[in-house]
C-alpha cells in the first residue's frame, strides 16, 4: 500500500500545478459553464482514471522504459513517431513555462514583485533540482503533495458553504451548449499528455492489475474531491473573475491572512511539484547524454523565464485547449490497446 500511495502523490503532484491550483484552469473549462461544469468535472476525472490505468498496464507488460518507446505502441512509421514525440515534448516544455510563469504571477498579484523574479527563482530552483537523481521527485511528492491536499481541505472547509452546495441550481447556467462536455474531455485529454510519462517511470510502483486499479479509482476520486473543492471556492469570487490571474487565491486573501497564506503554500507547492516532473520528464526524453542534460536544462530554464512574461491567464487559456486536442489522439490509442492476458 506505500508503493501505491507512492504513486498516486506523485501522479496527484503532477496534474494540480499552477493553473489548478490558482482556479484558472477550473474556472476556463467547468466553472464558466455552471452546473454542466459540475458534470464536466466527473467526466475529466474518470478519464484520467481510466488512461492512468491502461498506461500502467501497457507499460507494466510491454516493459516501456520512456516515453517514446511507449509511442512505438501506436505509431509504426519512424517519421510519424519522431513528428508526435517532438509535439509532445514541446507541450511539455510550454506547460513547464506556464508553471514558471504561474509562480512569478503568484508573487505579483500577492506581493507587488514583478513576475520576473518570482519566475526566475522557481527556474533556479528547477535548475538545481534538475541535476540531481529523478528519485527526488518521488521524494518531494511523497512529502508535500499530502500536505498540499490536506490544506486544499481546510480552505473548502472554511470557504464553502456547504447548506447550498447541493442546491446546484443556485449555479447560474450562463452557457446552455455542449461546448461544456467539450472542454471536459480536452482537459482530461492535454492532463494526459503530461501524466504519460510520469506513468511510464511509475511503473515499478505497481505489481498487478490490482494495484492498478486502485491508483486509477483513488487518482479520479481525488481529482474529483479537489476539483470541485476549488470549483466552489471560485463561487465565493466577488469580483469580475476575468481579471484575476489566481482568482482561488484572491478568495483565500479576503478571508483571512492565515488562509491566504496557506493557500500560497498550496499554489507555490503545486507548481514546484509540477514544474520538476514535467522538466525532468522532459529532459529525460531529449538528452543522450549527461553533458546535453545539463545545457538543455539550462536552456529551459532561461527560456522558461523569458517566455513567463507573455502572461499566466494568457498562455493557459491560448495553449491548454490547442493541445488537449493532441491529447484526444493518445487517448484514442490507448484506449483501443489490448492487454495481455
Amino acid at each position: 500500500m506505500k508503493k501505491i500511495l507512492k504513486a498516486v502523490f506523485v501522479i496527484i503532484g503532477t496534474l494540480i500545478g499552477a493553473g489548478f491550483a490558482s482556479g484558472q484552469e477550473i474556472y476556463i473549462f467547468f466553472y464558466q459553464y455552471g452546473v454542466n461544469g459540475i458534470f464536466g468535472i466527473l467526466i475529466s476525472s474518470m478519464l484520467l482514471g481510466f488512461v492512468t490505468y491502461k498506461v500502467l498496464s501497457i507499460s507494466k507488460e510491454n516493459e516501456v522504459t520512456n516515453y517514446k518507446n511507449f509511442l512505438k505502441k501506436f505509431i509504426k512509421q519512424e517519421r510519424h513517431l519522431e513528428i508526435f514525440n517532438s509535439i509532445m515534448n514541446i507541450f511539455i516544455l510550454i506547460t513547464f513555462y506556464i508553471m514558471i510563469a504561474g509562480f512569478g504571477a503568484y508573487f505579483e498579484q500577492q506581493f507587488g514583485i514583478h513576475s520576473l523574479i518570482g519566475s526566475s527563482i522557481l527556474a533556479l530552483i528547477c535548475y538545481f533540482v534538475f541535476l540531481k537523481d529523478v528519485s527526488g521527485l518521488i521524494k518531494v511528492s511523497q512529502y508535500i503533495v499530502p500536505v498540499l491536499i490536506g490544506c486544499l481541505f481546510v480552505i473548502g472547509m472554511n470557504v464553502i458553504d456547504f447548506k447550498n452546495v447541493f442546491e446546484i441550481s443556485h449555479y447560474v447556467l450562463e452557457n446552455t451548449s455542449w461546448k461544456w462536455m467539450l472542454d471536459s474531455v480536452l482537459y482530461g485529454s492535454y492532463n494526459t499528455i503530461l501524466l504519460i510519462p510520469i506513468l511510464i517511470a511509475l511503473r515499478n510502483f505497481v505489481s498487478n492489475k490490482k494495484e492498478q486499479g486502485i491508483i486509477s479509482i483513488l487518482i479520479s476520486i481525488l481529482i474529483i474531491v479537489l476539483s470541485l473543492i476549488v470549483f466552489f471556492i471560485l463561487a465565493k469570487i466577488d469580483v469580475d473573475i476575468q481579471n484575476l490571474e489566481m482568482p482561488a487565491v484572491y478568495v483565500a486573501s479576503k478571508i483571512s491572512p492565515i488562509f491566504q497564506y496557506i493557500y500560497g503554500f498550496i499554489i507555490l507547492s503545486s507548481i514546484l511539484t509540477t514544474s520538476i516532473s514535467l522538466g525532468t520528464s522532459l529532459l529525460e526524453n531529449i538528452a543522450n547524454s549527461k553533458k546535453r542534460y545539463k545545457q538543455y536544462a539550462i536552456l529551459i530554464c532561461i527560456s522558461a523565464v523569458l517566455v513567463s512574461n507573455i502572461g499566466f491567464s494568457n498562455l493557459v487559456n491560448l495553449l491548454y485547449p490547442v493541445f488537449g486536442y493532441i491529447g484526444l489522439i493518445q487517448i484514442i490509442k490507448i484506449s483501443t490497446q489490448k492487454s495481455e492476458s
